[in-house]
């Protein structure tokens, strides 16, 4: 086993998960093979030719990681670890949210734009599947273009935008793909929606955190009525400008926003899980040319950092 390989108690937790047969009935290369060569690529940020030969084919490497970015096999593990530890008591459900600008090699410009089709019923087949503007976890959608594989001009340069929620024990709980100029604030709902826990028992999926922790960037009157109304409570700190309009108003600027100086301390968890993320080569800088491909690096460093903490 080599360093960054999937231990034997990891391996047990992911094997009966998997998927059991290989593409038109035929059999699938050994999966804990192929998924080291992944993991190694993704944590070393090497090209896939250059994958070391006791992971077998690259192409067998690469074709994998593509078919589980598409059909959303990489985004069903993560739930599946997640809803264990959500089961076991694990999961501290004070969510802090914030982005990340990841810099993007000049091998990830040049993608053709796919002509527009409806996606398959499956969510996209394994070689064309849909993409976006704004990337979901596990769900690609319609889409082409630079901005359809969420790549935009910012003040870093040629950058994709990843706007995560995390747990408070520091793990990536959801997170969205969008060009590199978007903001952070119009994002809030779109990545609270992506969190989506299955219960062990009878149930829907938890969706709702029991707080959730946020800077200025997402103080806006939009973020804080959507919270209200799904009964999240909140801790945002307010703008000055904010502040001042609302204090030149008078009575009609309404009661200032409550703030707990205490409790936002505990917002740094959003920032060491940007930090864990990016530790792994392959998502602090971008590669690949197809954003559903980027989201499953993203999706597989994720799942690595549940599975070991």
């Amino acid at each position: 086993m080599g360093r960054g390989d999937l231990t034997n108690a990891e391996w047990d937790r992911l094997e009966s998960l998997l998927p059991r047969g290989g593409a038109r009935g035929g059999r699938w290369s050994d999966h804990r093979r192929v998924i080291n060569g992944v993991l190694y690529r993704v944590r070393t940020g090497v090209q896939w030719r250059d994958l070391p030969e006791r992971f077998g084919p690259w192409e067998t490497v690469y074709k994998r990681h593509r078919r589980w970015s598409a059909d959303g096999t990489w985004a069903m593990l993560l739930s599946r670890v997640q809803a264990a530890e959500d089961a076991g008591g694990r999961i501290d459900w004070d969510i802090s949210v914030d982005s990340t600008a990841v810099r993007a090699h000049q091998h990830a410009a040049g993608a053709r734009k796919a002509p527009s089709r409806a996606p398959s019923k499956g969510g996209g087949s394994g070689d064309d599947p849909g993409r976006s503007g704004v990337a979901e976890t596990g769900r690609p959608a319609d889409g082409g273009g630079p901005i359809g594989e969420c790549l935009g001009r910012s003040r870093g340069g040629f950058t994709t935008k990843v706007h995560l929620a995390a747990d408070g024990r520091c793990r990536p709980l959801a997170f969205v793909l969008t060009p590199g100029h978007y903001g952070d604030g119009p994002q809030l709902e779109r990545v609270l929606s992506q969190i989506s826990v299955p219960r062990s028992e009878v149930g829907r999926p938890r969706s709702r955190p029991d707080h959730v922790l946020a800077d200025k960037a997402y103080t806006s009157r939009k973020n804080r009525r959507y919270l209200r109304r799904r009964g999240i409570r909140h801790t945002i700190p307010e703008r000055l400008d904010q502040q001042r309009h609302r204090l030149n108003r008078g009575s009609r600027g309404g009661r200032p926003t409550g703030f707990d100086s205490e409790r936002y301390k505990k917002r740094n968890t959003v920032e060491r899980a940007i930090n864990r993320l990016k530790g792994f080569r392959a998502v602090a800088t971008r590669y690949e040319k197809r954003a559903y491909i980027y989201l499953g690096t993203v999706t597989l460093a994720a799942l690595t950092i549940w599975l070991r903490t």
